[in-house]
Formats: C-alpha cells, sequence, structure tokens
C-alpha cells in the first residue's frame, strides 16, 4: 500500500511547504524546487516497500539539499547541520530521530564512499538519483551553465561528458541501495548513450541550445 499524505502531520506538511520548500528557489537550475519535489515523490514511493516512519522519509527529502547556500562541495555536511539546528522539528521529532535524520541527509551525496547509515539514508540516497538520460544530460549542462557562465559549448560538453561517466559509467562512483527503484534500468540506458559519441553529441547539442535559449 502506497504511503499518502495523510500520513504525515498537516501542521508537519505546512510548515515544511511554507519555510523549507521555497529555499531552493536560489539555488542552480538543477536543484530548483522541482528537484526537491521529485525527491520527496520519489522517496515516498521506496519507503512503501519499508518498515519506516513516513514523516521522517518526507522531512529528509525536504532538507536534503539545502545546504546548497554555502556551495556544492559539502552541501550534504551543511543540509544535515541545518536539519538538526531546525528547533520547529522537535514538535514532531525526538532527539534519537533527529539524528537519524541529520545522518541520512549527509549520507545522500552520491560521491560518498560509504554506504548510508540507515535505511532512511539510503531511501534519500536513492531518490536523489532520479535517473533518466536526458534528464542527467540537462542537470550537468544545467549545472556546467550556472556555475562555468565562462566556458564555451565544447568547454561544457567537455564538462558535463567527463562528469556523467566518472558517475554513471562502469566502474563510476554511483552506487544503487534500493531494488524496488526503476534506477538500474535507466542506469543501463544511460550507459548505453555515454558509449555512443554521436547520439551523446547529437542529445548534448540538442539540450544544450534549448538550455541557452530559455537563459535568453
Amino acid at each position: 500500500m502506497a504511503l499518502s499524505n495523510k500520513e504525515i502531520p498537516t501542521d508537519l506538511r505546512e510548515y515544511i511547504e511554507i519555510n523549507i520548500l521555497p529555499q531552493y528557489a536560489t539555488f542552480d537550475k538543477a536543484h530548483r524546487l522541482n528537484h526537491a519535489e521529485k525527491v520527496i515523490e520519489e522517496s515516498m514511493k521506496l519507503a512503501q516497500y519499508y518498515e519506516v516512519e513516513p514523516a521522517m522519509v518526507y522531512t529528509i527529502a525536504a532538507y536534503h539539499d539545502l545546504g546548497l547556500c554555502e556551495g556544492r562541495e559539502f552541501h550534504h555536511l551543511i543540509s544535515g547541520k541545518i536539519l538538526a539546528a531546525d528547533e520547529k522539528l522537535r514538535k514532531w521529532f525526538s532527539e534519537a530521530q533527529l539524528q537519524t535524520m541529520k545522518e541520512a541527509v549527509e549520507d545522500h551525496r552520491a560521491s560518498n564512499k560509504q554506504a548510508p547509515r540507515s535505511m532512511y539514508g539510503k531511501i534519500v540516497a536513492e531518490a536523489d538519483r532520479i535517473i533518466n538520460p536526458e534528464v542527467s544530460l540537462r542537470r550537468a549542462i544545467q549545472y556546467g551553465l550556472s556555475n562555468y557562465p565562462e566556458l564555451d559549448e565544447e568547454a561544457q560538453y567537455e564538462r558535463a561528458i567527463a562528469h556523467l561517466r566518472s558517475k554513471y559509467a562502469y566502474g563510476g562512483y554511483l552506487k544503487l541501495w534500493i531494488p524496488q527503484s526503476s534506477n538500474a534500468y535507466q542506469l543501463e540506458k544511460l550507459r548505453a548513450i555515454l558509449t555512443d559519441e554521436s547520439k551523446l553529441r547529437s542529445i548534448f547539442e540538442r539540450l544544450y541550445k534549448e538550455e541557452i535559449q530559455q537563459r535568453e
């Protein structure tokens, strides 16, 4: 049975929708509100397969990228600190729950070498992957345009593809944790594209053009 918003306290959901999710509007285009909402949605889908608290899953997903306010490198750690420091959350969660949630947020980053410390961490880490070949490539382009605007198209291509290969190619650092997700299938599709230079270049050029037009 799928989890529903009825299993999340109404006042908690309202607090997060009003005070937390709007913070994503200030981040780069690959990490705006639609990304946070997608991670929440996917987290709730995956959570139905495990004995976990829906309100904790929802909150972890909502806070998972807030640390981008201080940059990308340590955003997972900053996000955990922001969650743990939010006194409002103590209305709904115990200190032990908040510690588990903080660790889950810290553990969500794909480049982490260790497995998440709890099922909550595995759920948000898996949900954050949201592997889709075109979405993954578009997000890499968006990140490059937002953070390296001085690069020309060819340099953007090289940066984006180097990142995607280091993360998603065979031997890349990405790890999947939840067998019920669709990420494994999507990962194979993305890997096939990453080995087809002609197709890869064609998709990149189309998406890059769309992103440039949207910025004009």
